[in-house]
């Protein structure tokens, strides 16, 4: 993963952190339902968000530049890629 992708991944979590502990403040302090169910899908679209950069960032580094670009990559045939990838969104998609 290059510097860039890995510094803007990291401000995703970091918000999606923020907005969980949000969210067991709103629980605690008794707020109103309906507020912390928005606040709930904030978190999943913000997840979504994160998911796709990161697949992004995957795609780029780890299929389209192949295991070199990535030291923890597994060298896999062109085939095997494919597969991975779609085995990856098919559960990402969920």
């Amino acid at each position: 993963m290059r510097a860039e992708d890995r510094e803007k991944i990291q401000k995703r979590v970091n918000r999606v952190a923020g907005q969980v502990s949000g969210i067991q403040r709103m629980i605690e302090e008794e707020r109103y339902c309906v507020e912390i169910l928005n606040q709930i899908s904030a978190v999943r679209s913000a997840l979504d968000a994160l998911g796709v950069e990161l697949l992004t960032s995957h795609v780029e580094t780890c299929v389209q530049g192949g295991h070199k670009q990535h030291p923890k990559a597994k060298p896999l045939k062109p085939a095997e890629l494919v597969e991975e990838l779609r085995h990856v969104l098919s559960r990402f998609l969920r």
